[in-house]
């Protein structure tokens, strides 16, 4: 393993201080465990609050969103482990402008109960609490059971537009709604093309053979669909567009916001390859591209790979998608 880091044991207090020392200007720690982090000038009164949270290990997800116009707070847990409830509570208080919390996460088992935990304990104190489960990833389980489905790239997008709902001064209620109204037409598929090595563990999470690749792999390694011979950029684009896109139905002259995410160790420039046949996929059809994105927006730490993520959008999302927002990971 080579790694620049000091005690496997300190991996997240150390790359969340060298945080909050690069930008406190934007963001601040709440509470001594340092496993908390807010907008600096939280709470914002009258304003509805935004809390995420997830396990460490997929900057800039989660940690990377918290700014103006995108969360209000964020509670982080170890590489790939949920935070505890009580850390969510205290970033709940400390973004608490008197309008109620919207807790936006993704559907995993440790973090869908804490998350419930933690609203219980805020309605006892008298926050209102709307929780938006993202579940986005389309290879993760059958349509069927869509409610099981992961949580993955699918969320920059919902803390995008909540975010700028709540930036504006919309209530509790519609900035849930926001949300739930996007992820409704937001799915991801994702391609791992090598595995992840936990800063405590020291070897990889899992084996990919010499010219193998994971199709429908998760964020933190779990299995795919299938494991197959490695493909060139185009084939594997087109795997992912026509298992989204089925599941979009998308039909001529719709609108998409397009994400193209890397996940952790792929070069930017064969990011922009698979974007350019995912744009020629969607011209070839007649959906029109309102928004692109391509870069590093949900990682899991140095795993190579790609997904993909497409939301059908319409005016009211559009207005949201491209309203100002800043963090020291994202602008708009």
């Amino acid at each position: 393993m080579k790694k620049l880091i000091n005690d496997p044991a300190l991996f997240v207090d150390e790359f969340l201080a060298g945080i909050v020392a690069a930008h406190n200007t934007s963001v601040r720690l709440v509470g001594d465990d340092r496993r908390v982090l807010v907008r600096a000038d939280a709470p914002v009164a009258g304003h509805v609050g935004i809390v995420t949270g997830g396990g460490s290990g997929h900057l800039p997800l989660f940690l990377g969103y918290v700014g103006m116009g995108l969360c209000s707070g964020v509670a982080i847990g170890n590489v790939f482990s949920s935070p505890s409830a009580e850390q969510i509570l205290r970033a709940t208080r400390a973004v608490d402008g008197g309008a109620g919390v919207v807790y936006l996460y993704g559907n995993y088992g440790g973090d869908v109960l804490n998350f419930d935990i933690a609203a219980e304990m805020a309605a006892e104190e008298g926050i209102a609490i709307e929780s938006v489960v993202v579940a986005d990833d389309v290879a993760s389980a059958p349509r069927a059971q869509a409610a099981d489905r992961r949580g993955v790239a699918g969320m920059v997008l919902a803390y995008k537009v909540a975010g700028a709902a709540a930036e504006r001064g919309d209530p509790l209620a519609a900035v849930a709604s926001a949300a739930r109204s996007l992820l409704e037409s937001t799915r991801t598929m994702g391609v791992g093309l090598s595995p992840t090595i936990l800063p405590a563990l020291g070897k990889p999470t899992f084996e990919l053979g010499d010219g193998e690749m994971e199709i429908g792999i998760g964020i933190h390694g779990e299995r795919g669909v299938r494991r197959v011979a490695l493909e060139t950029a185009d084939a594997i684009a087109d795997e992912l567009f026509d298992a989204v896109v089925e599941e979009l139905a998308l039909v001529a002259g719709d609108r998409v916001s397009v994400m193209v995410n890397g996940l952790g160790a792929t070069p930017l420039e064969e990011l922009y390859i698979v974007y350019r046949r995912i744009a020629e996929r969607l011209a070839s059809v007649d959906v029109r591209v309102q928004r692109a994105d391509v870069g590093e927006f949900a990682t899991s730490l140095e795993m190579a790979g790609a997904s993909l993520t497409i939301a059908r959008v319409d005016d009211a999302s559009i207005e949201l998608l491209e309203a100002p927002a800043a963090s020291p990971f994202f602008r708009r």
